[in-house]
Order: structure tokens, then sequence, then C-alpha cells
């Protein structure tokens, strides 16, 4: 069976996408869970020790609060709170933190800091997987223990309103509850508007027990506008308000009550310098947690600064509060402080309870848990905690039980810090038989594509790939026993369940007879290269064909790209790399251009004499020339002039400075986003064009953006395209004017500021109208005769449409980004790769490195913190999926689709050889499976690393999405080479 190597690249690729699938899944494990499952029969709580004496303490603690209030603010950095905005627009928050009845925290929290592994967090004190920040934009029921589940079950009776991830996580634990969607990121007032409107109601009624508010305003205008918005502090002042209104009224209901009330302050994550959150940087871990009662007395003087502790240990304290058991899965600590004003035998019950509840779940995670230093704190805690009893029984009041008591408690505290710390590093055990089958399916999938090189890159761009001889050899059948007994020995004896065994038998056995299909593939192309290679050696004179200076950069920068991916600073910098890259190519690209200028055609290695394809080992064997070098044909060889020798005057002198105008073009976007770790809190041209006080140079530089673009998208479009694009691109400046990033002369002042769906959703009717236009002329041009205009027209249609849907999610300061990924495609197309007659492999790899190029010039990155999620609702009145999700990952990866559909119009268009989109498919294939197919090793191999969760695991995430990208992007060249090739 001959398929093209087009065809050929998008099922590799598409095998590929599964086995990381797979990986991903084992790689991702669950964090340490509890056996005894949550819907079982409560264990009766740990009685307190014995030492001689019988103690007749075995119930819990009677509860420490009648009510309490969970403000829950979201994206409320600690600096907000504790820093100098918070003595400016919190300035109740701030009396209460500095003179009032509190205790204050900066409450740690562990990537990945979004919302729904977040509250997890805060009600279970577990630590969610890390997986988890994928699974937050539909949140499944919580069915593990938490601080709701057991206060339901109580009969505490809990409202709920806000965000409603909460809804999601606890159905049917709320007797009242008002649900407001957290993703629409343009609304940072009715949102919340929506949750207070309810307190002056519930703040009266005594029919509840707990109050949940999940504030959503801050989060909102951080992603919308960063911290340092205007907006941030009248929100701060808002938030303020509620609070006192909240601890005001509790204040007052405490005098007819038994037991004080206990009111919250924290946040579920902190929010990084750009606004966003998600990675681990300071800012977006580091939040505040303020418990404020009247329980908590406080001398005249006495300065309380905020200690440090982990996000998990409010569920704990929580739950001790309330006279609730603790959590199972929890693996935080009690908040001294909040029981410090107890009698001691109180404090040394609830210390022993927590570390009974950590020491069961050390037990059923470790398995040499006596050997643990917490375990070993803890049995000589208990041993103390006794006799202590037994003194306490005999004689009350005296010295020594005093003393006695205070080691106790160090005791049981230092137990408790040991103990934490030892199952927070056994936070996940992975999955290392599914991680394994999808290593084996990618690894198989790379040895696959590079050994089909040679064919794949040659004149025909076919290969034969035989489907009966390996699915009937003997080499298969013993693999696919082989393979088999490994899979059911593994899901018969293995401890811990393993996904891939989990999936049905069908599944898995078409995994397990895709490995061995792929082997035996494998095999029957390392044996016909080994023999035509034997043949080549012997028939043929020695090759004249040499490596030019660009394919020893390509080969060169693909293995360096790689190499710096085991390394966690150059992940944390990966912009440096590919910027690194690309100015190396401008200089070899604007050495090639001098020499052909110089020198002419007799020195350009681009002119030498082809050899026989399976000779070269890599990119590029045989060259397909539009125009100029000498080409080998069956009637004999002939010399055409050098298409660069053709160029006129002025064309020449362009061609000259293109490689250095894209050279200053890139170290321009460079100073526009800063990116990374090192460099993200540099100030930048992007933060100084979003300040408040240069929106008129934003404005400025926004119209001048568009009109730029519309000039240099225009010039191939057909008249109702063009008329199409300037009304969108119109409307795209009215949409930010209408929300208020740009100015506009018809606009008063913030009254007019709006949400733009409507200016939104008129952009929209352009771009589906110039992508329809576009589709329309490309099936005109398969149905009418070779050599029609409408196919090129189509194609660039298609690419003018995902322009102007780059340019109305783009934040108005990156449209200069997408003017200048645009300037550079036409100054390379015309002046560099044209003139120079370089073949689709060099220019496909070429296209493939500026597009990662322009991923880090917009602002991105490889933690999650920089994905801008408010693209993904522009237009939209409400928080729908598939829509939001594709805008989003549009947006994430505009440049490398860009540069993609720019690469198919230029090889449909420009490039005169047939078998250029299928080179191109395959390179574009082969150049995005080398680095996910080494990540993928690499993380295996650095799986325990100290950075794994906060460095590898999120560039895991972007190699898995970037995949998919590429999958799309191989599957449109294959259907345009098949539109080509109908029309020929």
């Amino acid at each position: 069976m001959r398929l093209g190597s087009g065809t050929f690249a998008v099922c590799c690729v598409a095998i590929e996408v599964l086995g990381v699938a797979i990986f991903l899944r084992g790689f991702f494990p669950a964090p340490v869970r509890s056996s005894s499952r949550p819907e079982h029969q409560a264990e009766p709580p740990a009685p307190e020790p014995l030492a001689g004496a019988s103690s007749n303490w075995t119930t819990l603690p009677p509860p420490l609060f009648s009510k309490v209030v969970i403000v829950l603010i979201d994206a409320l950095r600690d600096d907000f709170v504790f820093g100098s905005k918070g003595v400016k627009f919190m300035p109740y928050t701030t009396y209460l933190v500095e003179k009032g009845s509190s205790h204050s925290f900066v409450a740690e929290a562990k990537p990945p800091t979004v919302t729904m592994p977040r509250i997890k967090a805060l009600m279970t004190g577990s630590l969610p997987g890390f997986v988890d920040v994928i699974r937050n934009l539909n949140s499944p029921a919580l069915l593990e223990d938490n601080v709701i589940r057991q206060a339901k079950a109580a009969g505490r009776r809990i409202i709920f309103y806000g965000d409603e991830t909460w809804v999601k996580l606890f159905p049917k634990h709320f007797v009242e509850y008002d649900g407001t969607t957290s993703f629409f990121v343009s609304d940072y007032t009715e949102v919340d508007n929506n949750i207070t409107r309810h307190l002056e109601k519930v703040l009266k009624r005594e029919d509840w027990d707990m109050l949940i508010l999940h504030y959503l305003g801050l989060d909102h205008i951080g992603h919308v506008s960063g911290p340092h918005s205007p907006l941030i502090g009248s929100k701060l002042s808002e938030m303020d308000n509620i609070l006192m209104r909240i601890h005001t009224a509790l204040l007052s209901k405490e005098r007819e009550a038994l037991l004080p009330s206990l009111l919250v302050l924290c946040g579920d994550h902190g929010m990084s310098e750009a606004g966003s959150h998600g990675a681990s940087s300071t800012e977006e871990v580091n939040t505040p947690l303020v418990l404020i009662s009247s329980a908590f007395g406080r001398k005249p003087g006495d300065v309380r600064r905020p200690k440090h502790v982990q996000q998990t240990d409010l569920a704990a304290t929580l739950a001790v509060g309330l006279g609730l058991p603790i959590p199972k899965n929890s693996v935080g600590r009690l908040l001294f402080p909040v029981v410090e004003g107890k009698p001691m035998r109180e404090q040394l019950r609830f210390l022993h309870l927590n570390t009974v509840q950590l020491s069961k779940l050390l037990q059923e995670n470790v398995p040499l848990y006596e050997k643990d230093p917490g375990f070993e704190q803890f049995k000589m805690s208990e041993r103390l905690h006794g006799n202590w009893i037994k003194l306490y029984l005999e004689e009350k009041g005296s010295e020594v039980l005093l003393n006695l008591g205070m080691k106790v408690l160090r005791q049981y505290l230092d137990a408790l810090q040991t103990l934490s710390l030892s199952l927070s590093r056994q936070v996940a055990q992975y999955d290392i038989y599914s991680m394994a089958v999808g290593a084996v399916l990618v690894l198989e999938v790379l040895s696959l594509l590079l050994l089909s090189v040679p064919k794949a890159l040659g004149p025909a761009a076919e290969l034969d790939v035989p489907l009966s001889s390996p699915l009937f050899s003997l080499l298969f059948c013993l693999t696919l026993l082989v393979l088999s007994a490994v899979h059911v020995v593994v899901c018969t004896s293995a401890e811990s369940t393993c996904y891939f065994c989990s999936v049905p038998w069908l599944v898995a056995s078409g995994a397990v007879l895709l490995m061995a299909a792929l082997l035996c593939a494998i095999v029957s192309a390392v044996s016909k290269t080994g023999v035509s290679t034997k043949h080549a050696g012997k028939n043929l004179a020695p090759s004249s064909s040499q490596w030019s200076e660009l394919d020893l950069l390509i080969l060169l920068g693909t293995a360096g790209h790689v190499l710096s991916l085991g390394a966690s600073s150059f992940i944390e910098e990966e912009h440096q790399t590919w910027y690194f890259l690309v100015s190396t190519l401008c200089l070899a690209l604007c050495q090639q251009v001098y020499r052909s200028h110089f020198l002419g055609n007799k020195e350009d290695p681009q002119c030498s004499s082809y050899a026989d394809p399976g000779l070269k080992l890599a990119l590029p064997t045989q060259r397909d020339r539009a125009k100029g070098c000498a080409v080998l044909q069956d009637n004999g060889a002939h010399v055409a002039t050098s298409a660069f020798e053709q160029l006129g005057d002025a064309e020449r002198w362009m061609a000259l400075a293109s490689p250095w105008a894209v050279l200053c073009c890139c170290r321009l976007l460079r100073a526009l986003n800063q990116t990374g770790v090192q460099g993200a809190h540099r100030p930048d041209l992007g933060h100084w064009l979003t300040s408040s006080d240069h929106k008129a140079a934003l404005s400025v530089l926004a119209a001048l953006s568009l009109l730029t673009i519309f000039l240099l998208v225009q010039r191939r479009c057909s008249p109702m395209s063009k008329v199409a694009l300037a009304l969108g691109l119109l409307g795209v400046y009215c949409y930010r004017a209408a929300i208020g990033n740009v100015m506009s002369p018809w606009q008063r002042g913030n009254k007019d500021i709006s949400k733009g769906i409507i200016e939104a959703r008129f952009v929209y009717v352009f771009v589906l109208g110039v992508l329809f236009t576009g589709t329309r002329d490309l099936l005109r041009a398969q149905a009418a005769a070779a050599g029609t205009r409408a196919r090129p027209v189509g194609l660039w249609e298609i690419h003018s449409g995902l322009v102007l849907l780059a340019a109305l999610l783009l934040r108005p300061h990156n449209l200069p980004v997408l003017v200048s990924s645009l300037l550079v495609q036409t100054l390379m197309a015309k002046f560099v790769w044209k003139p120079l007659s370089h073949d689709a492999a060099e220019v496909t790899v070429a296209h493939y490195w500026f597009g990662q190029a322009f991923f880090f010039f917009q602002g991105n990155s490889n933690n999650i913190a920089t994905v801008d999620i408010s693209a993904g609702f522009v237009g939209l009145g409400h928080y729908v999926e598939v829509p939001a999700a594709f805008l989003t990952t549009f947006a994430t990866y505009v440049g490398p689709i860009l540069w993609a559909s720019h690469l198919v119009n230029y090889l449909s268009s420009e490039a005169g050889s047939r078998s250029s989109l299928r080179h191109a498919c395959f390179c574009y294939a082969l150049v995005g499976s080398i680095p996910v197919s080494a990540y993928i090793i690499l993380v295996t191999s650095l799986r325990y690393h100290l950075f794994i969760w906060s460095v590898f695991s999120p560039k895991l995430l972007y190699e898995g999405m970037h995949l998919l990208i590429t999958a799309a992007v191989c599957i449109f060249f294959t259907a345009m080479d098949q539109t080509k090739l109908m029309n020929s």
C-alpha cells in the first residue's frame, strides 16, 4: 500500500496523540488517599492515651464556635491585605489584623494555583493532583471526605453564594445556594453584587450554621487589567465594607449565643504580576488567612505578625472548630493559636486527634511508616500524653503537671509538622505501566518517522507501507503474545490500580496490537534502509551533495533545544532558546543572501548537484526548485538562471536588508512582553502601554496596528473579503473601546464601558464571512479546471480570517506582535525564501521556529499563569465550554497557527513542486514529534525532581497541547494536498 508522506505523517501524529494521552493519564496520578471511603460508617474518635488509669474521654470535643462564615475572595494576594494596599483600601480589615481579636496567617497554596484544586485543598486538607488544572473548567462532584460533608452529616445547615464550582463539587450539600459562573472574566461587578444582595437577609436569620461566600470580582479584574489596575483598589474597599458588615452582624448576635462565631477571610490563590494564576510564583501561592472571633483575646500592645502556614491546614482547623472529625485525607495541621486559649487537657486532646489522623494516613500510604521520624515522634507524644493524663487524674493544678503538659504540647506540635511534611512528600504515586505504554507508542512513532525520512522527502514523496507481511509475520505474532502476556501479568498482580488496566479489554487489545504492528514496521524499515544503503555503496560514486549551513543549523538547533529541556532553568526560560535560534537563523539567511549577491550562483551550496535521497540521513534531501538551480531530469541536466539574479535593483536591496529588518523586529518584540521566571518582574513596554496613564498611546498604537494589518493582508483577497476585513478590523477597535481598553471619540468617561458583546459578535460575523468566502473559493477551485486562481485566493482568505480572529482575541498591546508576524512573513517569503530557492523542508522548519518564537513574543511561557483565559469569553454573554476552550486555545497558540497557515499559502502559491505540501506536512510532524518524545523520556527520569510539579509538569501539558495543534496542522496540510492533486 502506497501512502503520500503527508498522509503517513498524519497517521503517525494521530498515534502519537494517543500515546501522549495515555502517558499523561499515568504521569498525573491520584494523590495519597485513605483506604476507607466517605460513605462508610464513621470510625469512633480515638480515645485519650492510657497510662495505667482509665480515661472517660472517648468522644469528640464540643464545637468551639456556633456559626462560621467563610469569605473567600478569589485571587486575593497576601500583600493585598498585609501590604500597603491593605492599609490604604482595607482599613477595617487592617485594624482587625493589627489590633482586633484575630489570628493572621500567610497560607501557601500548592500548584496548580487554580480555583477548583484550591477549594478541594481548603475543604479536604489534601493536596489535589496536578491534572486538576485541566478539570478546573468542568468540576466533577467531590467524593473525597471533606468538611462540608462532615458538617452536613452532623446536621449543620450550610448556605452558599458565589462561584458555582462549589455547587458542582458539593451537590445537595447546601440548604440554600446561588451559584455564579466563574469564567466570564469581563464581569467584575454583577458577579459580586449577586452575592452581596443576599447578605442583609441571611445575616438576620438564625436558620444556618455555616455561610460560605466566594467573591470573584477581584480575580476577574486581575485577568483583564492586572494587579496594578486602579480597579483593584475600589474592589478591595468593597470587600472591606462587606467584611465589616458581616463582622458587625456576628458580634451583635453573640450576646444571645452560648458560643462565639468565627469569621474566616481567605483566598483560594494569589495573582501574578500579569494578573493571572496557575503557576508557582510567590504572588500566586501566598494568600492571606485571617481568623476573626471574639474568642481570640488580645492584650494591649500585642503585635502578631502573620505566620506562614499551609492552605491545607484550614480543613483540620475548621473541623475542630465545628466539633467534627478531621477529614481522613487531610495532610494539614491544626492552627494551634485557635485553641491555645483552651484548658491544657482540651489542647492536648485536639492535637492528639490530629496526630492520630495523620499517622493513620501515613500507615496507609507509606510501607515503612514505622521508621518515619514523624511516626516515632507521634508514639513518643502518646506515651508522654498518657503520663500526663495519669498525673492529671491524680492531682490537678500542680507546677509539675503544667511543665509536663507544655512538654507534651511541644512534642505534639513537632510530630504534627514532621507527619505533615512526610505526607506532603508522598503526594502521589505514578502509574508506571500506563506511562510505559504511552512512551512506547510515542517512541515507536518517532523511530518510524526518522526511518522514513529518505523516502518521505524524496521526489515522489510516497512510501510503501506493507500491511500484510508484517501483520502475518512470525515477529508480529511473537511480539503480540509477549505484550499480551505482560499486560495480563501486570494487571493481575499490580497492588495499585493502573489506568491502562482499567480500560475495556477491547481498547487495551487494540493498543497492544498497535504497538506490535509499529515494532514490526520499524524492523522492516530498518532492514530496507540497510539493504538500500548497501546497494548504494556498491553501485554509486561518492556523492557531491553537501550540507549547507542552513541544514547544519536546523540539525544543531533541534538537538540543542531537545537537550535544553532536561534542565528546569532552560524550561523556565525557553523563550531565550527560541529567540537565539531565530536570530541565528536570520544570520544564516543573511549570509546566504550576501553570498548570492556578491559571489553569484557559483558558490551557492543550494545549487549543488543532487544525490540519491537515501544517502542523506536527515533533513533535507531531494530539493524541489521553483526557479534557479540546476535540476536533474530524465533527459539530462539543464541550468537555469538564478532566481536571485532575476531580481531588480530595488528588490535586491530589499533582499539584502530583509534579514536585518527581521532581526530588529524580533529584538523590539522581546522588549514588549517580559516572560519566563527570571525577567517576568521587569518592566516592559506591555506594562507601560496598559497602564491607565498611557491609554492614549495604546489607542494610537492599536489603531496603527489594525491599519497595518489590513494593508498587509488585503493585497491577495477578493474585493468582498477586503470589505469584510476592513469592517472587521474596525469592529475590533470598537470592541476594545467598548470594554475600556482604548479611547474612542464617541466615548464619555467610564459610564459608556460595557462588556462589548455586541461589538465582538459583529466581528465574529465578518470572521465567519471571510472564512466562508475562502472555503467557497477552495471548493470552486476543486471543481474548476487546473490552474485556476481561486485556490490560492481561497487559501489566503482563510489565512486572513484567522488573522482577523487573532486581532480580536489578542490584547491591544499585543497587536504589534501580530503586525510583526505578518511583516516578517511577507519579507521572508518575497525576498529570502523565494529568491534563494529554499526547498519545502527548510522553509517548513523556518516557519516552525518562527511560530515557536512568536508564541513567546506575545507573553506566553511554560507557566499556566500566562494563559489568557479572558480571550475565551470575548463576545460570550455567559460561559459556554466548547467555544471558550477553542477561543482560549487559539489565542494562546496564535503564533504557531498563523505561521503554519502562511506556510500552506506559500507552498501552494510560490513553490512549484507537486510534492512540496507533502514534504512540509512530514517535516512539520517530525520537528513537532522530536521534542515531545524526548521530553516524555526526560520527565520520566526526573519524576522525583524537586521542581517536577512547578516546572516540568506544566511544560508537559503545554507539549501535549502543542502536539494536538501539530496534528490539526498536519490534517490541514494533507487536505490541501489532496485538493491540489485533484486540480492537477
